[in-house]
């Protein structure tokens, strides 16, 4: 297998193009030839004119690639080994929802053939990939794990908007159904990997060592932000005592903040379910999930009550939300705790605009029916900078004094003004 794809005598494929797909794709395109395979027609064709939908990456990350965007099936059935990286999302009840996987699953079971290879990169439960994705394959293509074709797990580590930790510099984790599998998945992105892979000792290794990686950041957030509360209450800074402890050489620098995303606000709930299943209730961890989903609704109460303690009646207040993406530096909206936020403050009767300058404005009207302000007015009571994108970062209290009434309070979820200015009503986690 590894041998034909570096002679480029047969072809990788990549089943899901979006923020973890696309550069996937591209990096192998740069060593063997590549079909690049997504649902939507509008999005392969945006990616033919070398345009990332996600706006990850730029028009030049095309350029000097062997790759083929398509939404055939005709064409993904030219491909012997398969890269699935679909979404892995939850429900509105924080169940986890397989059904991209399971199509994706589905997918390859219409265009599989014997002796092909299929890697799951897609975040999910230990056992997921061979109890419930396998069957589907197997079922539909009606060829044999093992005898007719191979199955690996190998977890992505795409961080959106860094670029510093890239699929490059990055050691990959690989696993296979079997010694020979886990051996040909290895070589293949060791291709694409110059930090090297590791070879987990199964599949269920692999699954699990991906799903506690963002499970542990949650709980060390979770405990960031309980302590915010309590030394809130106290009426010291979360980030100066941070600062202090952080002088010792084994403390973990963690900090609080709304816990968003598509993975530490999603991947301990799948680890959760399946612990569930097998008799056993999560503590520790569900124990973390609510303190870090409480703090959108925290947020908008401090600033509610740092309101009314101005004598402002706060059905005529205004409030700036500053950042509404689920992280600083990118576009990606979808399950921002920023709308959580927004929501939990509309709830008080306030009026709330809504600035941000990466996010899109129709699409915040698609995905949560209201969208953002096109002029920044002057006389707000409070300003929340809940996403610390680089535009904000050079702001002077000139510029917040410019934008909030007498008495307006600044919320700066990321302590990135804490000692910048004096005279001006603050607060940070």
């Amino acid at each position: 297998m590894y041998d034909q794809l570096i002679r480029k005598e047969q072809k990788l494929a990549v089943i899901g193009l979006g923020y973890v797909g696309l550069p996937i794709a591209l990096e192998f395109a740069r060593k063997i030839d590549v079909i690049g395979f997504d649902i939507n027609a509008k999005r392969v064709e945006m990616m033919k004119n070398q345009i990332d939908p996600s706006n990850e990456l730029e028009s030049t990350a095309f350029e000097g690639c062997c790759i083929e965007f398509t939404d055939s099936l005709e064409k993904l059935k030219e491909a012997v080994f398969y890269v699935v990286a679909v979404p892995t999302p939850v429900d509105e009840h924080n169940v986890p929802d397989l059904t991209p996987v399971l199509r994706a699953s589905e997918t390859i079971g219409k265009v599989l053939k014997k002796g092909d290879y299929v890697v799951f990169e897609s975040t999910v439960y230990p056992g997921c990939t061979e109890e419930d994705c396998l069957p589907v394959i197997e079922r539909i293509s009606g060829l044999k794990c093992y005898t007719d074709f191979k199955i690996g797990y190998s977890p992505e580590r795409i961080n959106p908007g860094d670029k510093e930790h890239t699929l490059q510099n990055v050691v990959k984790v690989v696993s296979g159904c079997d010694s020979e599998s886990a051996e040909e998945i290895a070589k293949t992105y060791e291709l694409v990997v110059a930090a090297g892979v590791h070879r987990a000792s199964s599949i269920k290794v692999a699954e699990a060592a991906k799903i506690i990686e963002n499970t542990q950041r949650d709980l060390n957030i979770a405990l960031m932000n309980e302590l915010s509360i309590i030394f809130d209450k106290l009426g010291i800074n979360t980030y100066e005592v941070l600062e202090a402890a952080g002088t010792k050489w084994n403390f973990l620098k963690f900090f609080p903040g709304l816990v968003g995303g598509h993975c530490i606000g999603v991947d301990p709930y799948y680890l959760t379910y399946k612990s569930e299943q097998l008799g056993y209730k999560s503590r520790v961890i569900l124990s973390g999930r609510i303190i870090n989903d409480e703090m959108a609704s925290y947020v908008a109460k401090k600033a509610i009550q740092s309101i009314i303690k101005k004598g402002v009646d706060v059905s005529k207040a205004k409030i700036l939300v500053k950042g509404i993406t689920f992280k600083e530096n990118v576009s990606d909206i979808r399950n921002s705790k920023v709308v959580d936020l927004v929501n939990s403050l509309k709830e008080f009767s306030v009026h709330v605009d809504i600035e941000d300058p990466h996010a899109d404005h129709e699409e915040m009207i698609h995905e949560y029916g209201f969208g953002l302000t096109q002029n920044i007015g002057s006389d707000y009571n409070a300003v929340i900078v809940a996403v610390n994108h680089r535009e904000y970062e050079n702001y002077d209290k000139s510029y917040f004094e410019g934008i909030m009434a007498k008495d307006g309070i600044l919320l700066d979820l990321k302590g990135v003004y804490r000692g910048k200015f004096t005279g001006l009503n603050y607060w940070s986690l």
